[in-house]
C-alpha cells in the first residue's frame, strides 16, 4: 500500500532523454532536456527524489546501438544512470518514505523504481556520493575484478591504469591490502601525488608527461604480474609487452576508445600472452549480482578501518549533465565523478 496519498503532479521532474546516438564525444545536442510531472509508483514500486547521480564511462556504451551486456538506451528514453536518493512515496512494504536507496534512477529529478532493484543504505555511515563510488558499483567492480580474476598473491606487482579514477583507486588499495606492490598510471602530477601520498600506491606513472613504457619498465623490473586495464589502446599494448610469466590481465574498460570515430583499436601485443603463459579476461560487474553483499561487506569493513580511502568530484546541477559527462573522457575528474541533483 502507498504510505501516503500524494499528488505527484506537484513534483516537477526534469529529465535528459536520449535524442540521437552520439558519434564521437557525447554532445548536449544528443539529448532532449524536458520537464514533466513525476509519475505515480505502481505496486512494488517507489518514487525516489534523486540526490546524486553517478557518471560512469559505461554510459557512453549504453548509448550505442548493438549487442552488448545490457540493452542500449532507447531513443526518447530517459538516459540510464545510477543514482542515490530519498524515497518520497512507496507502494512496497519493504520501503518507507524517508529511506535512502541506491540503484538505477536515470538522469532525472524523480525516479519510479522497483523496490527489488534498489538497495537501502544508511546515510549515517558515509557521505551519499561514496555509495556511488568506493562503496558502490565502482568499488564492487574493483573488488570482483581484482580478486576473482586477478587472484593477487602477496609480493606480486600490480599495475592499474586510470588509477585515480573511481575503479582504479579502489583496485590499487585492495591490491595493497593483499600485500602487493602497486604501480598506478594516472594523468598529471596532482593525481600521481594523490595515489602515492594518500592512497599508498608504491609508484605512479604520469602518462601525460612520461614515457609510459620506460617508466613501467623501471617500476616493474621483474615484469607485471597483474594488469588491471581501464583504458585500452596504447597503454594496454605497453602493459602487454611487460608481462611477467603467468601474468593475469583484467579487462575492465577501455575509456580511451569509447569516443573513437573509427573502429576500436584492439591489442597488438597479444602474443605476449602466449610467450608468458599469461591470461587475459574481461568481465562485467553485473554478473556478480548475487555476491554484492559479500563485496559490500568487505569494502565497508576496509573503509571503517581506514584501509580504504576515497575522493569524490562533485558537480552541482542536473542541467550540467552532458557537459559534466565529457569530463570523464577528457580526464578532468579527480575521483569519482557525480552530479549533485538535490541537497542531502
Amino acid at each position: 500500500m502507498c504510505e501516503a496519498v500524494l499528488d505527484m503532479s506537484t513534483y516537477e521532474n526534469r529529465q535528459f532523454k536520449l535524442k540521437s546516438r552520439p558519434s564521437g564525444m557525447v554532445q548536449r545536442s544528443d539529448f532532449d532536456f524536458v520537464t514533466a510531472p513525476a509519475a505515480d509508483p505502481g505496486p512494488g514500486e517507489a518514487l525516489v527524489r534523486v540526490q546524486y547521480l553517478s557518471l560512469d564511462p559505461a554510459m557512453r556504451g549504453w548509448m550505442n546501438e548493438g549487442r552488448s551486456y545490457i540493452a542500449p538506451v532507447g531513443i526518447g528514453d530517459v538516459m540510464r544512470a545510477g543514482g542515490i536518493g530519498r524515497v518520497v512515496a512507496s507502494n512496497d512494504p519493504g520501503l518507507a518514505a524517508g529511506d535512502t536507496v541506491v540503484g538505477m534512477t536515470g538522469v532525472q529529478d524523480y525516479a519510479v523504481v522497483k523496490a527489488k532493484e534498489v538497495t537501502k543504505v544508511d546515510p549515517r555511515l558515509a557521505p551519499l556520493p561514496r555509495f556511488l563510488g568506493a562503496l558502490g558499483m565502482p568499488g564492487l567492480t574493483a573488488y570482483f575484478g581484482l580478486l576473482d580474476i586477478g587472484k593477487p598473491k602477496e609480493g606480486e606487482t600490480v599495475v592499474v591504469s586510470a588509477a585515480a579514477g573511481a575503479v582504479g583507486a579502489v583496485t590499487g588499495q585492495i591490491a595493497k591490502i593483499k600485500g602487493c606492490r602497486v604501480v598506478g598510471i594516472a594523468g598529471g602530477p596532482d593525481k600521481c601525488r594523490y595515489i602515492t601520498a594518500e592512497l599508498g600506491f608504491d609508484a605512479a606513472v604520469d602518462y601525460k608527461s612520461e614515457d609510459v613504457r620506460a617508466a613501467l619498465a623501471r617500476h616493474c623490473p621483474k615484469g607485471i604480474d597483474i594488469y588491471f586495464d581501464n583504458v585500452g589502446g596504447e597503454i594496454l599494448d605497453i602493459a602487454l609487452s611487460l608481462l611477467a610469466l603467468r601474468a593475469r590481465v583484467i579487462i575492465c574498460g577501455a575509456i580511451s576508445q569509447y569516443n573513437n570515430m573509427e573502429a576500436m583499436r584492439g591489442p597488438r601485443n597479444y602474443m605476449s600472452l602466449l610467450i608468458n603463459h599469461a591470461l587475459m579476461e574481461g568481465f562485467v560487474v553485473f554478473h556478480y549480482l548475487s555476491r554484492y553483499p559479500e563485496g559490500m561487506q568487505a569494502l565497508a569493513g576496509w573503509a571503517l578501518s581506514g584501509k580504504l580511502k576515497a575522493q569524490e568530484h562533485v558537480v552541482d546541477g542536473l542541467e550540467t549533465f552532458p557537459d559534466t559527462l565529457q569530463k570523464l573522457f577528457r580526464g578532468e575528474n579527480f575521483g569519482k565523478l557525480v552530479i549533485r541533483v538535490a541537497a542531502d
